[in-house]
């Protein structure tokens, strides 16, 4: 699925952004100036988080998100996890606008999927019913009554999710780009590197200045003679040498610095370039591999993938700045993660997926 996983979630992160933008700017009202519509936060019902268009989001849909996303977390993590503070920031603050930007998300996508027509077979009716019973067996009295969940609610959020991973297919369907091994070539390297950079009082990087930058030059040089000269061993002397702990890199086309990525790419096996230049420092790049086969298709997958998510992106965007929404912010920030004991549960997206996987 595109969106299925335990923390964090894979998919959906990428079009997070534009899911925030869905809910963003709600003080206003008429149009935003960018042809989108925003309205008043007014004219809720009690439990309405938020509406997109007639779509609307009840706090026992977003406490099923945070109730999970918090117990993933405390799995991994520990109850301690909640004291995490970030430039102000707290990880709960933090949590409750991520679960507010992927909701949202699915709900614009069940809208798109009923403006382009798409429905659910009997087979999927079917499997969301089994999996909202599944699910809500799973909870424990204390869980249903904390989280004010629903059979029938899951069994709504569950047909939302069913419907957006199937308008994202719909989309993405006819997206098959013919990738060259040369586009999605990876290479495996070595290197030797020496900064040409330090932190100021304030933390911040500057470069050496021009005197001292010459002589970690010339000792990159003196270093690069050494590593041609068929007497010394490259590893040994990057791990003598190298400011990087790092000694090793696999990567495609346009993962590194332009400089360093030509220089390697333009390598054979075993070859050992002169000193490159970066706005980090200097660089020696020893070529261990011109080509991996492994991990050149799976490099390719990948290049696929994120083209459909371009494709999908666009006409997703479009789709969003035509709608009309509203956040009920009174409502919102009343809310809060559950720390009790007995509220435990953490499969509502595993359950889906064993319904609905791949």
């Amino acid at each position: 699925m595109w969106f299925y996983s335990a923390v964090p979630w894979r998919r959906l992160a990428a079009f997070a952004a534009a899911a925030v933008l869905c809910l963003g700017g709600l003080a206003a009202c008429g149009d935003g100036g960018d042809g989108t519509k925003v309205v008043f936060t007014t004219g809720f019902g009690k439990n309405e988080v938020f509406r997109i268009e007639d779509e609307i989001c009840t706090t026992e849909e977003i406490m099923v998100y945070l109730t999970t996303t918090q117990n993933q977390y405390e799995s991994v993590y520990g109850v301690e996890i909640w004291n995490t503070t970030l430039d102000g920031v707290t990880l709960e603050e933090n949590v409750k606008e991520t679960v507010l930007a992927r909701i949202a998300q699915i709900k614009t996508m069940y809208l798109l999927a009923l403006e382009r027509g798409v429905v659910l077979e009997e087979d999927e009716e079917e499997k969301v019913k089994r999996a909202a019973a599944e699910y809500f067996a799973t909870l424990n009295e204390a869980e249903r009554e904390l989280i004010g969940v629903t059979e029938k609610t899951v069994e709504h959020m569950y047909r939302e999710y069913a419907m957006a991973d199937k308008v994202y297919r719909q989309i993405i369907q006819d997206i098959n780009p013919e990738i060259s091994d040369d586009e999605a070539r990876t290479i495996r390297v070595q290197h030797i590197f020496f900064s040409t950079t330090m932190r100021d009082g304030a933390g911040n990087r500057v470069d050496y200045p021009k005197e001292q930058k010459k002589i970690v030059y010339e000792r990159a040089c003196e270093v690069r003679a050494l590593a041609a000269d068929g007497e010394h061993d490259f590893t040994d002397l990057a791990a003598q040498y190298s400011e990087d702990t790092n000694l090793t890199y696999s990567f495609g086309k346009g993962e590194m610095d332009e400089n360093f990525e030509e220089a390697a790419f333009n390598l054979e096996t075993d070859e050992i370039s002169q000193v490159v230049e970066t706005d980090k420092g200097y660089h020696i790049i020893k070529c261990l591999s011109t080509f991996d086969r492994e991990e050149t298709d799976a490099n390719k997958l990948e290049i696929v993938e994120e083209r459909r998510k371009e494709v999908f992106g666009e006409e997703y965007d479009a789709f969003v700045s035509t709608l009309v929404r509203g956040l009920n912010e009174d409502l919102w920030e009343e809310l809060s993660l559950i720390h009790d004991s007995r509220v435990t549960t953490s499969g509502f997206f595993e359950v889906y997926g064993k319904y609905f996987s791949e």
